[in-house]
């Protein structure tokens, strides 16, 4: 049986019941899952979160998919949350290369199981968390269908960046500051750093307070800006992935029309060619569906437990 692990209930706004553990990785780090099962679940969504996310940014949306008879189990991603941190610079978003959050992705599905979470799975996966999906269901995860949020299949990236962005190509994976932030990163977490007014994440200021809230109280979920080695392996990862096949799975992705962080076009051009894929825009929607307005919110998650219920 795992440990236990902390559960931030305080600032959750979850279903009561949820748990928290402790698992490891096949390389040995520490690792946070949690999940909220309740009698009767229709099955169980497997969420992966989005790039300095956590545990408890998803304890809304553990409520959302109970309303609609799901089960949820998420996980902090190695160096982030409550997870081992793989820099000095705890506050640096970091990983050596990307295909070792698939580790996380293994680490999570046998605790679904050791926790008896009812099947089928199925994914649902945010930003950072979608591009670590795609490499997922295209090496076989045990869900029967997938709903992807704002995935991150190529990033915008500002003005700044962009010349440093050519370099770190030419250089290929051979950087020589892999362990600095690129220009415009720092290491304080993007909600406590900058206003609800020009905020990329949310049009709705509730749900920007809930996250503002959380790392407030709680530091020790907060991350800042990437490393350099974050962006190039990010980089090197979308190439990869963009290269291959879309799986025979039945899937429905998300982006907003106000998207700024993510690239729609790279959304746009994958589903275009996935065989059971479809496609939605999002009216008002910014970067993160699942924080969004109500409306929006409840859209979201009536279209994407139906998709479930289609393909259980």
């Amino acid at each position: 049986m795992a440990d236990r692990a902390p559960l931030y209930v305080d600032v959750a706004d979850a279903p009561e019941g949820g748990v928290a553990h402790w698992v490891t990785a096949r390389d040995g780090l520490k690792l946070r899952a949690a999940n909220w099962a309740h009698g009767g679940a229709k099955g169980t969504v497997l969420l992966f979160p989005g790039r300095t996310e956590y545990v408890e940014k998803y304890g809304r949306a553990a409520a959302d998919l109970r309303a609609r008879g799901y089960a949820m189990a998420t996980i902090d991603w190695r160096g982030q949350g409550l997870a081992d941190r793989l820099h000095e610079d705890a506050a640096m978003g970091h990983v050596p290369d990307f295909v070792e959050y698939q580790r996380d992705v293994a680490a999570l599905v046998a605790y679904a199981r050791a926790q008896g979470l009812p099947e089928p799975y199925h994914l649902l996966a945010h930003s950072m968390g979608g591009c670590i999906g795609l490499r997922s269901v295209m090496q076989d995860l045990p869900v029967k269908s997938a709903v992807f949020s704002a995935p991150m299949w190529g990033l915008l990236f500002a003005l700044p960046l962009r010349p440093v962005l050519w370099s770190m190509r030419r250089l290929g994976r051979r950087l020589p500051w892999p362990n600095r932030y690129p220009p415009g990163q720092r290491p304080e977490t993007y909600v406590l750093h900058n206003g609800y007014q020009a905020n990329v994440l949310t049009s709705d200021h509730d749900m920007w307070e809930y996250m503002c809230r959380q790392v407030d109280k709680h530091p020790d979920l907060a991350l800042g800006g990437p490393s350099f080695r974050w962006v190039q392996e990010a980089l090197h990862e979308m190439e990869t992935l963009a290269a291959k096949p879309a799986p025979d799975l039945p899937t429905l992705t998300f982006v907003g029309n106000r998207e700024a962080v993510v690239d729609p076009f790279r959304i746009h051009d994958r589903m275009r060619n996935w065989p059971k894929g479809e496609i939605e825009v999002l009216s008002h929607a910014r970067h993160e569906p699942m924080m969004e307005s109500v409306e929006i919110r409840d859209h979201f998650f009536d279209r994407t437990t139906a998709h479930f219920d289609a393909n259980s």
